[in-house]
């Protein structure tokens, strides 16, 4: 039964109506962090895209199992490890437990499936051997490469010309290889490396083969969608099509290949020279983690971003602007309900979250101008499962406006209710002076004061 939905399918350069594999079930495999650093805000874009994506199947269809891997061998955390001086293992420890807190607080669901790569090596292993077995793949050297001449479409996803295909890969154009275009599967380990045994001697897999074995060992060897960041089409999932068909030839790998843009940072490529390299770590001592979502779903996920920390601070506002409506309708009760068709309907439009968050201030509007109790029931309703979707408006609203960037004054709530209670008082006594004085010491701390029709509120500023 078709649900509406279309997704844009990068093998087809086209949208196209989505129908599951199997019905009322969902299988997604989206490529995870390599953990050996901070995740990047350029990390965080797919993170939050496929969890809008994770959201709305969960909505659509009764059961989807949603894969993202830790890639948790590879020549950067070597790298990391020996120049912090640390074991391997601490080092992904450490920074898995980051990316887990940092994707956390941008409102991120866990994935059903959060695979390993060093838990998976035995499959890779065999993948590699049917990859040999049939002709793909050989061993040169200590190496074991796959043949990309052997398979007639290969660059079918990226359509990449030879010449592309052989620059974009990035790899060494060796003597070793049957050509150029061949790419690494298994390569041997030095002494103080990750190492495991295999037929090929002590080593440890590429990068490629890696998501391959995990992705079809958990969904299957056909399953219905395959995500990830533009900059990984090539090559990385192009060879992870090659792989995988030429391993199992009986399974058709990903039906449909999603692909979120690049991201810029203040107008630029990022990077730590020009000073606008942002970890999501970092950020969150700054902003909200939700300012920091809504910034990334302003803008469809195909298209390039901005990210710039001026849209943040209008984030930060446009939520201002719905937790206070919510607060003010904190005595309106509402039951759980199902996103209305109307609050769909971007999404289904292919993830059009800027679309959808434009349903959200028409939500808003309605709230603010409801004037009887069932109207306020009937939009705050609306405003929270449209919200929900988009995994917007998770904070009860008084904690909203008791967030303070790192380093804020300290002042307590008690202290700050205390002061309020006496700005009252001296507001009745008509003492105005003194009225204005505790506002403004109030501001300098970080406090903002907001009178209306049921008393006096505060929020911290930012």
């Amino acid at each position: 039964m078709s649900t509406g939905l279309v997704l844009h399918n990068t093998l087809s350069r086209s949208k196209e109506p989505f129908e599951p594999l199997h019905e009322g079930r969902v299988g997604m495999y989206v490529c995870g962090p390599t953990v050996y650093d901070f995740a990047h805000i350029g990390n965080a874009r797919p993170v939050v895209v496929f969890d809008v994506l994770y959201r709305l199947l969960k909505t659509l269809y009764g059961e989807v199992t949603y894969v993202r891997n830790i890639t948790d061998v590879d020549d950067k955390i070597i790298k990391g490890a020996a120049e912090n001086n640390e074991p391997i293992e601490a080092l992904t420890e450490r920074t898995t437990k980051a990316f887990h807190e940092d994707v956390a607080a941008l409102g991120a669901l866990a994935p059903d499936r959060e695979p390993r790569a060093t838990e998976y090596i035995d499959d890779m292993i065999a993948l590699i051997e049917k990859l040999v077995e049939g002709g793909h793949a050989y061993e040169s050297e200590g190496q074991v490469l796959f043949h990309v001449p052997s398979m007639a479409d290969y660059g079918k996803l990226s359509r990449c010309n030879r010449e592309e295909m052989i620059a974009g890969a990035r790899v060494e154009v060796a003597a070793y290889k049957k050509d150029p275009a061949d790419f690494l599967l298994w390569k041997p380990s030095e002494d103080d490396q990750p190492s495991w045994d295999s037929p090929w001697g002590q080593g440890r897999p590429g990068w490629h083969i890696e998501c391959s074995a995990m992705s079809t060992k958990i969904l299957g060897e056909t399953f219905d969608i395959h995500g990830g960041g533009l900059d990984l089409v090539f090559p990385h999932h192009e060879n992870e099509i090659a792989q995988s068909q030429c391993a199992q030839p009986n399974g058709g790998f990903a039906r449909v290949w999603l692909h979120n843009g690049y991201l810029m940072v203040e107008g630029e490529k990022m990077s730590k020279s020009l000073g606008n390299f942002y970890t999501v770590h970092d950020l969150l001592d700054e902003f909200p983690g939700e300012a920091i979502r809504l910034l990334l779903l302003k803008t469809h996920y195909r298209q390039p971003l901005d990210f710039t920390k001026d849209g943040l601070r209008e984030a930060k506002r446009e939520l201002d602007g719905f937790y206070s409506a919510l607060r003010n309708a904190a005595d309106v009760q509402v039951l759980p309900a199902e996103p209305s068709p109307a609050s769909l309907a971007g999404l289904l439009d292919d993830l059009n979250t800027p679309l959808a968050i434009t349903h959200l201030h028409r939500c808003l509007g309605s709230l603010n101008e409801a004037d009887d109790h069932g109207s306020k029931v009937a939009a705050k309703t609306n405003l929270l499962s449209s919200a929900h979707v988009l995994g917007l408006l998770q904070h009860d609203s008084e904690d909203w406006f008791r967030w303070a960037p790192a380093g804020a004054a300290e002042i307590d709530e008690a202290e700050i209710k205390s002061m309020i209670e006496k700005r009252t008082q001296a507001r009745t006594d008509k003492n105005f002076a003194e009225s204005d004085r505790i506002r403004d010491e109030l501001a300098e701390a970080g406090v903002v004061l907001e009178d209306g029709p049921g008393g006096t509120t505060w929020r911290r500023a930012g």
